[in-house]
């Protein structure tokens, strides 16, 4: 179960990565077999790689990866990089925490207006549901991260913070 925690989001991008393969692969095939097409595949495909995104960047964050400038902080002597990497960690932190509460926002508005998708006709909240989720497993292991930094066993980043 452990090992199903600590790689939640890999586990979902795999699964996800595959079917829309599948599904892609199984369109071409039913194109030019049929001359016809799929409709509903540009709308899974669309909102797969909408989660793709989503959870590939929990991934990010828990590896560190993410996209950084360090030039100011690398500039400072250690006390101040010490600050600049508090102050990112809590506006970080801030700005996940709100993409998570606005996106459950987005879904609960979907959910109360009942809009439904153009190709399969299912409820259009169900593609979002994932999102707020996502954020919050990317707040959740970017702080997993930045508290390996701290403590100093994280196998990159900001040394002697």
């Amino acid at each position: 179960m452990s090992f199903i925690l600590r790689e939640a989001e890999k586990i979902i991008c795999a699964v996800l990565f595959l079917a829309m393969t599948f599904l892609g692969f199984a369109n071409v095939v039913v194109r030019y077999g049929t001359h016809y097409s799929l409709a509903a595949s540009e709308e899974l495909l669309t909102n797969g790689f909408l989660l793709l995104t989503v959870f590939g960047a929990a991934i990010a964050a828990r590896r560190g990866e993410h996209l950084a400038v360090t030039l100011v902080h690398d500039l400072l002597p250690r006390p101040l990089q010490r600050v600049v990497f508090g102050l990112s960690l809590l506006l970080t932190a801030l700005l996940l925490g709100l993409s998570a509460w606005y996106s459950w926002q987005a879904v609960t508005n979907l959910m109360a207006n009942g809009m439904r998708s153009y190709a399969l006709g299912i409820p259009a909240w169900y593609y979002q549901a994932a999102v707020p989720f996502g954020f919050a497993l990317v707040l959740v292991r970017y702080l997993q991260h930045a508290v390996e930094m701290l403590r100093g066993t994280a196998s990159e980043g900001i040394p002697d913070v």
